[in-house]
């Protein structure tokens, strides 16, 4: 749990590094939060939720969803700067620039490079960013 709040505590500290650990349990954190926040809005009523049914000739399709209320909206307003400020971080355990987070502009493409690098492992001992995190664990 100290993990997947640990990016909480470091509000807005776009310096440093973060392991992967860090990163992929505030993944984690944020998914819960808004899967349970989601189900909320939906049991109260809030946000829209919208079904539809899609015929043509055999082929048939059916669905539901909804779009999130005033509770999503405002969790990910709260969220918005740890979520960039650990992403850049994690960039940093890399030896990357938190700039390579505009790829994430590039349809599809820039998605999936992103991805491949908050994935990939950071560069062991201490980087142009500061020590390596594994070594010293933040507090």
């Amino acid at each position: 749990m100290d993990w997947m709040l640990l990016p909480l505590k470091r509000y807005a500290q776009f310096s440093g590094r973060s392991r992967p650990k860090e990163y992929w349990m505030y993944c984690l954190f944020l998914l819960l939060c808004m899967a349970g926040l989601t189900f909320a809005e939906t049991v109260l009523g809030l946000g829209s939720t919208y079904d539809w049914v899609y015929r043509n000739g055999w082929n048939m399709s059916a669905g539901a969803g909804h779009e999130g209320g005033p509770l999503v909206g405002l969790f990910a307003l709260v969220t918005l700067i740890p979520s960039l400020a650990v992403a850049v971080r994690r960039l940093h355990d890399s030896d990357r620039s938190g700039f390579w987070l505009l790829l994430a502009f590039l349809p599809l493409i820039g998605a999936i490079w992103l991805l491949v690098l908050m994935i990939m492992g950071g560069t062991r001992g201490p980087n142009r960013y500061g020590p390596d995190p594994v070594d010293y664990p933040p507090v």
